[in-house]
């Protein structure tokens, strides 16, 4: 049987912004069904790796390519990537007061399906989606991230998620600030999203979210590149000893899934 086509490859990605090289020089494939979780400190370039995957403005590929589906997708506008079935949940996600949730949900599937959704089709689907992470339906009506707590904006971030179904699914520190009743639901949520047909990026600092979504490949990102790759006992391993660990002069294997 033919092996499927990638859904991400990264070929020698260097990214400045304001005229500061962040990443030089990344490597990464990510094949249909895979969960890969990249691990590193602050400062490293995980951010900036997902800010320039969905196609921020701020952040110029200076060199290297990405490749979505087999299309290079370096020029393509966010909307047109979201199209395409990339996502981003956001570390930080925007409060939009005056916008409530339903409303905010049902603009944002039109603009990734480019067509309307009949009411009823899309109440019966966001009310599946809700059910699956505990939502409550007066969530529906406040506005969105107005006043919400931290695991409340992280349940959102993985609602609007499950119903855009997006081809990658990456996910910036979707466990920061989560107590573990949070924690578990919102890996819930994104065990939901893998299908073998689709895939996730999961950028973390901790390991405590692969106790419950577990990655195929965990890759360590330093002063802007992938130093190690390796499978979840990499993540536990770091967790244990701390990133002085792993420097360039004891690099670790590099698994199939960072080529």
């Amino acid at each position: 049987m033919q092996a499927k086509a990638p859904i991400l490859k990264i070929e020698d990605l260097h990214v400045t912004v304001e005229d500061k090289e962040i990443l030089r020089g990344v490597n990464l494939t990510i094949n249909p069904g895979e969960v890969h979780a990249l691990m590193g400190r602050n400062g490293s370039g995980k951010s900036t790796l997902s800010y320039t995957l969905m196609g921020h403005p701020r952040y110029h590929i200076s060199k290297g390519r990405v490749l979505f589906k087999g299309q290079d997708i370096s020029t393509l506008r966010p909307d047109e990537r979201a199209k395409l079935g990339l996502a981003l949940a956001f570390q930080y996600p925007m409060a939009i007061p005056g916008v409530s949730v339903v409303n905010f949900l049902k603009a944002a599937l039109r603009a990734v399906r480019g067509k309307d959704i009949p009411i009823k089709e899309f109440r019966q689907e966001l009310k599946a989606r809700m059910s699956e992470l505990g939502v409550k339906d007066e969530f529906l009506s406040r506005y969105v991230n107005d006043g919400f707590s931290g695991g409340e904006k992280k349940r959102l971030e993985i609602l609007q998620m499950l119903l855009l179904n997006p081809t990658l699914a990456v996910l910036d520190e979707t466990d920061s600030g989560l107590d573990i009743d949070a924690l578990k639901t919102v890996a819930h949520g994104v065990n939901t999203l893998l299908k073998p047909d689709t895939a996730i990026l999961l950028i973390t600092h901790y390991q405590r979210i692969l106790d419950y979504v577990k990655p195929h490949f965990v890759h360590i990102l330093q002063d802007g590149s992938i130093v190690a790759s390796g499978d979840s006992e990499l993540a536990k391993e770091l967790e244990a000893k701390g990133y002085d660990t792993v420097t360039r002069d004891n690099i670790m294997p590099v698994s199939s899934g960072a080529v």
